[in-house]
C-alpha cells in the first residue's frame, strides 16, 4: 500500500484524504487543529505529530493550507527535516509568489514543489467532483498522476509552476460571479411568488445553468448555509488574491468588482463561519424580501 502524506485536514483535506484512502492509499496526515487530526485518525488515517513527521513517512505530501505563512512554515518544516519526500503537491489557493517562495525553499532541500489548485467546493470534494490544474515540471507531474486520480475526477496539465494558479485564479473569477448571480436570480423568483426549488430544478437544466448554480442553489434554497462548503471568510482571502492578480495583470474585472460589496455585507452581518451562498441572505434584505415560514408554503 502506497502512503501519501497530507498536510491539512480542513474541509479540503479531509475530503482528500478520504478519497484517497478509498482508492487504497495509506494516508498520513496533520494539521495545526489536534481535533481535525482526530477526525482523519477515526476514519481511518495515521495522524502524525508534525508536518516535518508526513515529510518522513510520504515520497509525496499534498498542501491543502489557508494561507501564505502556512505554506511557508510548512516548506520550511519539509525542507529542514531529512526524509522520504520528494514532490510537494501545493492545492491552496495563494499569491504565486508564496508558492515561488516555498518552491524556492523545498528545492535547495531536493524536494519539487508543483502547483496544483482544485477547482470545486467541499461538497465536491467529499464525492470525488474536484480538478486539478496541474503545474510544473511536466515529468513530475506525469508522475504523480496516480495521487491525483486518487482524490479527483480529472487533471489537466496547464504549463509551467504558476499556470495552475493563474488558472485557478480564472476559474474563482467565475465563481465569485456565478454565486451572486445564483442568488440574485433565486431571491428575483422568491420575490416574484415562484417556488425557489421548483425554479432551481428547472432552470438548472436549460441554459442558464451553472456547476454553481447546480451546488450552490440548494443551500439557497434552504436558507441554510451553517454547513460551509466554502467559509465566506477563507472565500475573502481568494478574492483579495484574484483582485490584485487582476491588478498585477492590467486587466480589468467590472463584474468581478461588482460582487465584492455583496460578500464584503455577508462579512459585515457576521456571516464569515457560514457558507458563502449566504450572499443570498444578503440580497434578500436588499429586496426587502422575508422568506415564509414552511407551513405558511404549505397551506
Amino acid at each position: 500500500m502506497t502512503t501519501v502524506g497530507l498536510v491539512g485536514l480542513g474541509i479540503m483535506g479531509s475530503a482528500m484524504a478520504a478519497n484517497l484512502m478509498k482508492a487504497g492509499y495509506r494516508v498520513v496526515g496533520y494539521d495545526v487543529l489536534p481535533a481535525r487530526a482526530r477526525a482523519h485518525a477515526r476514519a481511518g488515517g495515521i495522524a502524525a505529530p508534525s508536518c516535518g513527521e508526513v515529510g518522513q513517512r510520504a515520497a509525496v505530501v499534498i498542501c491543502s493550507l489557508p494561507s501564505a505563512a502556512a505554506l511557508a512554515a510548512t516548506a520550511a518544516e519539509l525542507a529542514g527535516r531529512a526524509g522520504a519526500v520528494g514532490t510537494v503537491i501545493e492545492t491552496s489557493t495563494l499569491p504565486i509568489s508564496a508558492k515561488e517562495d516555498a518552491r524556492r525553499r523545498l528545492a535547495a532541500a531536493g524536494i519539487t514543489l508543483l502547483d496544483c489548485p482544485l477547482s470545486g467546493t467541499g461538497a465536491q470534494a467529499r464525492v470525488k467532483d474536484l480538478v486539478v490544474y496541474a503545474s510544473g515540471p511536466r515529468a513530475a507531474c506525469r508522475r504523480v498522476e496516480g495521487v491525483f486520480d486518487g482524490f479527483a475526477r480529472a487533471h489537466y496539465y496547464v504549463g509551467p509552476f504558476g499556470a495552475g494558479s493563474k488558472t485557478k485564479f480564472v476559474a474563482n473569477l467565475l465563481v465569485a460571479i456565478h454565486n451572486v448571480a445564483t442568488a440574485e436570480a433565486l431571491v428575483l423568483a422568491m420575490k416574484a411568488g415562484l417556488d425557489p426549488a421548483v425554479t432551481l430544478k428547472v432552470v438548472a437544466d436549460g441554459a442558464g445553468s451553472s456547476r454553481i448554480l447546480q451546488v450552490r442553489g440548494p443551500l439557497m434554497v434552504r436558507g441554510d448555509y451553517s454547513k460551509p462548503t466554502m467559509k465566506l471568510e477563507i472565500w475573502q482571502k481568494d478574492m483579495r488574491i484574484i483582485a490584485e492578480f487582476a491588478r498585477q495583470v492590467g486587466c480589468p474585472t467590472p463584474l468581478f468588482r461588482a460582487t465584492a460589496p455583496i460578500y464584503a455585507a455577508a462579512l459585515a452581518e457576521g456571516r464569515g463561519a457560514e457558507d458563502s451562498g449566504a450572499v443570498c441572505a444578503v440580497l434578500e434584505k436588499m429586496a426587502q424580501y422575508r422568506r415564509r415560514s414552511r407551513a405558511a408554503r404549505e397551506e
